[in-house]
């Protein structure tokens, strides 16, 4: 019997997802409907064969006792809540919906609950890869009831990476694990946002590495004066090509990875990087991990940098330093250098 998934949200994932699960499993082993608020979306990936729907509305159309449907919600956290309780007055009990947004994990308790009382399963899934996942796939972290969660195994098969894309770590031999295939039920509803927002936490720590290095590299272009010198040289000046280092960087450096090779084709594309204004936003994964982290009264000292510089990043610390200016001048006489 095929599955019966809606995806609810067809933003910068979520129609990447459904056309990742279409590209993937043999015809009709999953029926997929989509619904996005605006409709010329809805009405362009149904010429890709998938079902549009009108309105959430039209769900009530589609269950099936002896199949019960599946919805995706996929919408920014600020509003999944609200879309997950109005997509549930259209379905029936043994229905499941899934939350793959970067949703807080404790409001997936709240809203497990209230579906609980509906008969409606709740799965939770942190979901990343980007613009990306399409061609790449997706990597999973999965909250719910393990039952829910295994009948589901054909749409996280469908959307994970594979064990292809990287090789089996030393050690593991025998039988595939999902979490080699690039999908993982981390354990009970809430669990799979969990990860994902200590996923997305680290991600801030690289990033800002790599963003700092790369400064000082840039620093040392416009030359760096050395208060002390050293065998009598007191500056440091080299022609550095950002673009090519962080080529090299991408062959056989401890520092490899994703990150950077997006970061390569960033310098290939704009190497000036004179497109970007340097205004960095956040979304609340950051947050919510540094926040966890002081509830489990567990150092994050990187994390938490990497937070504080996206706030800087955006002028925030600017009346700041404007009182560390006036102070300076009251007690020391120091005059601003322009």
């Amino acid at each position: 019997m095929s599955l019966q998934l809606t995806m609810v949200g067809l933003g910068r994932m979520g129609a990447g997802i459904v056309r990742r699960i279409q590209s993937q499993v043999e015809k009709d082993l999953i029926k997929i409907s989509v619904f996005d608020l605006d409709s010329k979306v809805v009405s362009n990936l149904a010429t890709e064969g998938f079902t549009g729907l009108n309105s959430l509305s039209d769900l009530a159309k589609q269950n099936d006792p002896q199949n019960p449907q599946i919805v995706w919600v996929m919408v920014p956290a600020a509003v999944t809540s609200e879309t997950i309780a109005e997509v549930a007055k259209y379905l029936t009990p043994g229905s499941v919906v899934i939350d793959g947004g970067n949703s807080f994990y404790r409001d997936d308790l709240v809203n497990a609950q209230k579906l609980k009382e509906k008969q409606i399963e709740f799965v939770d899934v942190g979901t990343s890869g980007g613009v990306w996942g399409f061609e790449r796939g997706f990597s999973l972290m999965i909250g719910g009831e393990k039952s829910v969660v295994e009948r589901l195994t054909p749409i996280f098969e469908a959307l994970a990476p594979g064990v292809a894309v990287a090789e089996r770590t030393p050690g593991k031999n025998g039988v595939v694990t999902p979490a080699e295939k690039g999908y993982l039920h981390c354990g009970p509803v809430g669990a799979g946002h969990f990860v994902k927002m200590i996923h997305n936490g680290i991600e801030y720590g690289a990033m800002a590495a790599y963003a700092e290095g790369l400064n000082l590299l840039q620093a040392a272009q416009e030359g760096i004066n050395h208060p002390t010198a050293v065998g009598g040289i007191n500056e440091t000046k080299y022609d550095l090509d950002l673009s090519q280092i962080t080529e090299v960087w991408r062959r056989g450096s401890v520092v490899a990875s994703w990150l950077l090779d997006l970061t390569a084709q960033a310098f290939e594309e704009d190497p000036k990087l004179s497109g970007y204004e340097g205004s960095v936003s956040d979304s609340g994964e950051g947050r919510w991990t540094v926040s966890t982290a002081i509830d489990a009264a567990v150092p994050a000292h990187v994390l938490s940098a990497s937070l504080m510089s996206r706030f800087s990043s955006r002028g925030r610390d600017k009346y700041a330093n404007k009182v560390l200016s006036a102070m300076r001048k009251k007690f020391g006489g120091h005059v601003e250098k322009k």
